[in-house]
């Protein structure tokens, strides 16, 4: 049954709003889920008018519509209010809209606030929509909020006792785009669904487990926020250890938002406390310097554009964490994430312990991948015997991916989150604990980087990272599986 409900979107002249929201909504639109009884009000500091608005959300449609009258239909579900978040008025204003929309399309009072903003004007956002009678207690009111969920965990505490004051736990839904990702969701379908995985998902079977977040690009566009925040921040403090949470957790006892949510904090909570010395061996950080790929020339970090001068910003950060629980005790979990470096690629390596030799020659260890993007899917390393007379083990992968048409008809991120979202579905956004425990952890790594006690290595544009990440994992007599550099340098690629 299409849902009955009003979004309002702070932020509504946004890229983000434009790349990603409006056409989320429109797929949620085109598939039935949204349909006469929803209607969106936009709010930004420009003077838009409801025409303007209109046309930016069809013009961010792109070939998505099956025609010009689809694409307008949708469109006229939008209004517009400029609007200043510390100005009283324009929230008395944005209650009258309001009330005014949820009588005109039968939304049965419900609401979704979406803050597409900088985190600090989540709090003052939040203070309004309660002072101004704008949440008020009738139909279900959700808010929904993008990363970063704060700087540091002091700030995240503040953020998150300003929202408190307005929204309960259950009613806030901190957005993080990669568990909206298809094979982020099938990691639970592989785990619990297989059980010669969930058997040997443990300790007694696997060695390590490693997720890379490789980018090729540069900072682009970003270089203004990216040089107050880096790697670590960007990436490690939300999507990777959301991955790792959905690796490391236990079986929950049902495949629902509660039990599943329970086994994630579980995870998060159950992060070994590194000493600092720990911390400084375990954790590396990066810089690109110029480099050569593919025939192509590339700047260094420091030569980019709205780059702060001797900036001692990461853009990469590779670190070891530990879960001190009962299954995965000791196991090391890897990380890598940087720009400018080889491929662009997001995966998952689990790599089992290697069985007793009996053959008296050397093979792989068993591996199981997970591609998250840009392709989709699985494949399992294991061994087999070569053609031939003489017994000869060699490598062999099964390999599945997703097709082009399978993908393109999934479901992309934001349109799942939104859906979620839409049926008070938590399970894939983050809780308060999560996010909590893990800037306790980021923060001491951040706090030593920053005091210069851990060095800022360099890496050339187009590698795989600083040979100081290398060295973390050599020191646990392993290396890291995927090696997409190796390729470039045998073809004359890459120096």
């Amino acid at each position: 049954m299409p849902a009955k409900v009003l979004f309002t979107f702070f932020g509504a002249s946004g890229d983000l709003a434009k790349r990603k929201l409006y056409p989320a909504l429109f797929r949620l639109y085109k598939s039935g889920h949204l349909a006469e009884n929803f209607a969106v009000i936009g709010t930004a500091r420009r003077p838009w008018t409801k025409e303007y608005f209109e046309e930016v959300v069809i013009d961010s449609l792109g070939d998505l519509p099956d025609n010009p009258r689809q694409a307008a239909e949708f469109a006229s579900h939008f209004y517009y209010q400029s609007h200043d978040v510390n100005d009283t008025e324009h929230y008395q204003a944005l209650k009258k809209l309001q009330d005014e929309l949820a009588a005109k399309y039968y939304t049965e009072n419900n609401k979704i606030f979406f803050l597409s903003m900088a985190p600090k004007f989540f709090g003052i956002i939040a203070k309004h929509l309660k002072s101004e009678q704008i949440i008020d207690g009738q139909g279900f009111e959700r808010l929904i909020i993008e990363k970063p969920f704060g700087t540091d965990l002091a700030t995240a505490e503040q953020l998150n006792q300003d929202l408190a004051e307005a929204f309960d736990e259950d009613q806030i839904y901190r957005i993080d785009h990669y568990l909206g990702k298809e094979m982020v969701q099938n990691i639970f379908a592989v785990r619990f669904a297989n059980p010669i995985f969930e058997q040997m998902w443990s300790n007694q079977y696997i060695d390590n487990v490693q997720i890379t977040f490789a980018e090729s690009i540069g900072v682009e566009e970003r270089a203004g926020y990216y040089d107050t925040s880096g790697a670590l921040k960007d990436m490690v403090q939300n999507h990777a250890l959301q991955l790792l949470s959905i690796l490391a957790m236990d079986k929950p006892e049902d495949f629902n938002e509660h039990a599943i949510r329970k086994e994630k904090i579980k995870v998060f909570e159950s992060l070994r406390h590194q000493s600092d010395d720990e911390l400084k061996q375990n954790f590396v950080r990066g810089q690109y310097s110029a480099g050569r790929i593919n025939r192509k020339d590339y700047v260094g970090y420091l030569d980019e554009p709205n780059v702060a001068e001797n900036s001692q910003t990461e853009t990469f950060a590779a670190g070891t964490f530990f879960v001190d629980t009962e299954r995965f005790k000791d196991v090391p979990f890897f990380f890598r994430t940087g720009k400018r470096m080889t491929e662009k690629g997001t995966r998952v390596n689990i790599i089992f312990k290697p069985t007793k030799n009996i053959f008296g020659q050397d093979f792989d260890q068993n591996v199981l991948t997970i591609y998250i993007q840009p392709t989709e899917g699985f494949s399992l390393h294991i061994n087999g015997k070569q053609v031939g007379t003489d017994f000869t083990v060699t490598p062999v992968d099964l390999k599945f991916r997703h097709s082009a048409q399978a993908s393109a008809n999934s479901p992309e991120a934001y349109e799942k989150l939104m859906f979620d979202a839409l049926n008070g579905d938590s399970t894939n956004f983050s809780h308060w604990r999560e996010v909590s425990a893990s800037w306790s952890l980021i923060d001491r790594i951040v706090q030593l980087w920053q005091n210069g006690e851990v060095p800022l290595h360099t890496y050339p544009a187009g590698s795989m990272g600083p040979q100081a990440s290398f060295d973390m994992l050599a020191k646990f007599d392993t290396q890291w599986h995927w090696h997409p550099d190796e390729w470039y340098r045998e073809h004359g690629l890459l120096d």
